[in-house]
C-alpha cells in the first residue's frame, strides 16, 4: 500500500444551509490506493454528508458552512472541477433514482464516459465491459424506467466503474440488491481493492461488507468519528443492538446481559377468516411485451398475515404490490381488494384499504415540512382533525422522527427520508400496511424498533413487506412469499420455506447467520427467533 493516501480530510466540518445543527464535525480520516475501508454508523450520523463532501456535491449542489480541508492524491479537492474530481473519485449514490439519467441502459453506462470526451469506439468497449463484469449484459438494451431497483443500483454501478476511478465510494450499495448479488459486489470490490483501487463502502449491513475483510473501519455518532480501527476491533466497541453483527457475536454478547422483552404483535391476535384482504386471481403482466414479469399469480392475503416477499432483482415482487394498490392492472386475471376488483376502483379508494410504502422515498416526498407531508394522506383520506394530530404524532413517535418535524423531507438523510415515507403511510391508518425495502437506509436498532412498534398498532389487519434481508423474514414474518421469475416459486411460514437452502441459493438468497443458527436450533425452539433471544436459550 503506497505511502501517499489518496484522500486525506482534515478537521472536516459542514452544516447544511437548510437545516439546523452541524451535519458532520471535525472528521479526519485518511484512505490509500488498495485500501478497503468501511464507514458505519447510524441512520443521520453524517456518513453521506462526508460522501458529498468527497466527491465535490457539496458545496456544489448542497449549500451550506464548510470548514477543514479535503486533498485528492495530494491536491486539494476545492481547486477541482467537479468533473476532475469525478476521475479521481467514482460514487455510487445511497438512491440510485438519483444517478440514473439515460432512458437505455448502454446510454446511462456509457454517459460519464461520453462527458469525458473518449472515441466512440472506446466508450462503446469500456461500457459493454463494465455491463460484462456485472453480470448485467442481458440489460444492455433495457429501458432504464423498467428496471428493478435492484437492476437500478448495478446499472449506476456499471457507469462509475466504466470511468475507471482511482477511488470508490459506495454509498449503502447493498439496500437495494438481492443477497447473491451483494455477494457478487462485495467480491468485485475486494478484487478492485486487490488491483490497486481504493474502495470506501458505507453500509448498515456491517455483516456482509465484514465478510470481505475490510482494512479499516470508522463508526459515526452525531456527525464525528467514534471509533477507528480493525473490524475485529468494532465488533467489540459497537453496541450489538445498534449494528447488525454476525449471529454468533450478537449472542456471545447478548448471553452478559438480561434476556430483553420482546413485545408481541398485535396482529398475531387477529383472526384469520375465510374472507381474503386481497386476492389475486390468475394474473400476469409485461412492460415489455417479450418479458413477463408476472405469470400467473395466485394469491390470498387475510386478517393476521405478517408477509415477507423474497426473491431476486427483477423477480416480480414490487410489480405484484403496485397491483394490490391498483397502480398497475392486470394484463390478464384480477386483483380484488376487500372484494371489489382493482379494475373498478380509484387507487385513492384502495388507500383506504391498502397504504403503500414505496421503495425510493423520492418517489413519495414533495411536502415544504415533515409535519406537513404525514398530514397530507390522512387529510385526503378525510380525517377529523383532531385524529389527524393524533396520527401524525404517533407516527413521529415510532419512526423516530421526533425533533424533525418543521424539517423539508428532501433535505433529509436518505435513510431519514425512507422514516418520513413510512411514517405518513402509518398516518393514513389504512387496514394492510405495504413496505418495499423498509430497511433501506436504517441502521439495526431504527428498523427493529420501529417493526417491533408497527407490529403493535391496532389499525393494522395485515402487513407485507418486500425486503431482501432475510432476517426480516426471520425475525419478523409468520407468512414468506419466495417470487421467482415472475413466479410464486414457494410460499409458506417462514420455518418451511426457509428450511429449503437449495431453493433459496436457485433464487439468489443466501441463508444469513442468523438463519443457519435459527434452524439449528429449532428443534429446541419451536420457531425463528432473534439473536437476542436466542442467547438466553440454551443449545441443543
Amino acid at each position: 500500500m503506497a505511502n501517499e493516501p489518496l484522500l486525506q480530510v482534515d478537521n472536516l466540518s459542514f452544516r447544511y444551509r437548510d437545516r439546523a445543527g452541524t451535519a458532520i464535525r471535525g472528521v479526519n480520516l485518511q484512505i490509500h490506493p488498495g485500501e478497503l475501508f468501511l464507514i458505519a454508523g447510524p441512520s443521520g450520523c453524517g456518513k453521506t454528508t462526508l460522501v458529498r463532501c468527497v466527491n465535490g456535491l457539496i458545496p456544489r449542489s448542497y449549500k451550506g458552512e464548510i470548514s477543514g480541508e479535503i486533498r485528492i492524491a495530494g491536491k486539494p479537492a476545492r481547486e477541482m472541477s467537479l468533473a476532475r474530481l469525478s476521475q479521481h473519485i467514482g460514487t455510487v449514490l445511497q438512491d440510485p433514482e438519483r444517478q440514473i439519467l439515460g432512458t437505455k441502459v448502454l446510454n446511462e453506462v456509457a454517459f460519464g464516459l461520453e462527458n469525458q470526451g473518449l472515441e466512440r469506439a472506446e466508450i462503446r468497449q469500456r461500457a459493454e465491459a463494465a455491463l460484462d463484469h456485472l453480470n448485467i449484459h442481458h440489460l444492455r438494451d433495457r429501458e432504464t424506467y423498467n428496471l428493478s431497483g435492484g437492476e437500478k443500483q448495478k446499472v449506476a454501478l456499471a457507469g462509475v466503474l466504466a470511468m475507471e476511478p482511482n477511488m470508490l465510494i459506495l454509498d449503502e450499495p447493498l439496500a437495494s440488491l438481492d443477497p447473491a448479488s451483494a455477494v457478487e459486489a462485495l467480491k468485485l470490490m475486494r478484487a478492485l481493492v486487490d488491483e490497486g483501487m481504493a474502495v470506501a463502502i458505507v453500509e448498515h449491513r456491517v455483516e456482509d461488507v465484514l465478510k470481505i475483510h475490510p482494512d479499516r473501519a470508522v463508526f459515526m455518532e452525531a456527525g464525528e468519528i467514534v471509533f477507528e480501527g480493525s473490524p475485529q476491533q468494532l465488533m467489540q466497541k459497537v453496541d450489538y443492538h445498534e449494528v447488525k453483527l454476525p449471529a454468533s457475536v450478537a449472542i456471545e454478547r447478548a448471553a452478559a446481559d438480561p434476556p430483553m422483552t420482546i413485545p408481541q404483535p398485535h396482529l398475531s391476535a387477529k383472526a384469520q377468516t375465510n374472507g381474503a384482504l386481497v386476492k389475486f386471481e390468475n394474473v400476469s403482466f409485461f412492460y415489455e411485451a417479450e418479458k413477463q414479469v408476472l405469470n400467473e399469480i395466485n394469491l390470498d392475503i387475510h386478517r393476521g398475515d405478517v408477509i415477507a416477499v423474497l426473491g431476486p432483482n427483477g423477480a416480480g415482487k414490487t410489480t405484484l404490490v403496485k397491483h394490490a394498490i391498483g397502480l398497475l392492472e392486470p394484463k390478464t386475471g384480477s386483483v380484488f381488494v376487500e372484494g371489489n376488483d382493482t379494475r373498478n376502483t380509484s387507487v385513492a379508494q384502495v388507500a383506504k384499504t391498502l397504504g403503500y410504502v414505496f421503495q425510493s422515498p423520492s418517489h413519495m416526498l414533495f411536502a415544504p415540512s415533515v409535519r406537513a407531508e404525514l398530514r397530507f394522506g390522512p387529510g385526503n383520506l378525510g380525517h377529523a382533525d383532531e385524529e389527524i394530530e393524533e396520527e401524525v404524532q404517533q407516527a413521529i413517535e415510532i419512526m423516530n422522527l421526533t425533533g424533525m418535524e418543521d424539517d423539508p423531507p428532501l433535505a433529509l438523510s436518505f435513510g431519514q427520508q425512507k422514516r418520513v415515507s413510512i411514517a405518513a403511510v402509518l398516518a393514513m391508518r389504512s387496514k394492510i400496511l405495504v413496505m418495499d425495502e423498509p430497511t433501506a437506509g436504517q441502521d439495526y436498532r431504527n428498523y427493529m424498533e420501529f417493526m417491533d412498534a408497527i407490529l403493535q398498532i391496532p389499525s393494522f389487519e395485515a402487513i407485507l413487506f418486500i425486503t431482501h434481508d432475510i432476517d426480516m423474514a426471520v425475525v419478523y414474518a409468520n407468512r414468506v412469499l419466495l417470487l421467482s421469475d415472475g413466479k410464486l416459486a414457494r410460499e409458506g411460514k417462514p420455518e418451511e420455506v426457509l428450511a429449503d437452502t437449495d431453493l433459496l441459493r436457485a433464487c439468489r438468497l443466501v441463508p444469513t447467520s442468523l438463519l443457519e443458527t435459527n434452524l439449528r436450533m429449532l428443534d429446541k425452539t419451536g420457531r425463528f427467533m432473534r439473536a437476542e433471544a436466542l442467547a438466553h436459550v440454551s443449545s441443543p
